[in-house]
């Protein structure tokens, strides 16, 4: 694929993908202050899909919450969600979305495990320190709230992807 096609490609994917993770958003359990979403789900789905481009639609859905659209989860909005108790889980989203669009690029299971490993680490890892640094929480207090309510949920997401993705090599498919 060149030129028009794979821009063309890129924006479509893009596009949807923001929809997605914008509708992940509206899919939320509160647990304490951290709610369970499926947010993440949709931005590995998109570094699964678009590998390193997955930046893109996960970057475009911080930028377009951050600037007011209702997207974040409940239909939240603006710099006060980015700077509040839960923003550390956008930027590493962001981060880990193209660490792990990276590694699906190998395409091996080794590889696509490590992607979604380093995806939820990185992402607790942000989360939970934001959270430390905007409510002067204490680092069991943040691993309380940030990481063990999601870890079931999480895995089981991540073996979803996995097994998408492995569906898709196996069908020829490859999206870009």
């Amino acid at each position: 694929m060149y030129g028009n096609e794979k821009r063309s490609q890129l924006i479509a994917f893009s596009a949807v993908f923001v929809a997605l993770i914008a509708v992940g958003g509206w899919i939320s359990i509160p647990i304490m202050m951290i709610p369970f979403t499926m947010q993440n789900f949709f931005m590995l789905l998109a570094a699964a899909v678009m590998k390193r481009y997955a930046v893109i639609p996960v970057g475009l859905y911080v930028l377009l919450g951050t600037l007011g659209l209702p997207i974040f989860h409940n239909g939240t909005a603006g710099i006060g969600v980015l700077l509040g108790p839960t923003g550390g889980f956008l930027i590493g989203f962001f981060l880990m979305s193209g660490v792990a669009g990276l590694l699906f690029e190998k395409k091996s299971v080794r590889f696509d495990i490590l992607a979604l490993v380093l995806f939820g680490v990185g992402s607790y890892l942000f989360g939970a320190g934001w959270f430390m640094i905007s409510t002067g929480a204490s680092v069991v207090a943040a691993f309380v709230a940030c990481v063990l309510p999601f870890v079931i949920g999480d895995v089981i997401k991540f073996a979803v992807i996995e097994v998408i993705v492995l569906r898709l090599r196996k069908s020829g498919i490859d999206l870009l």
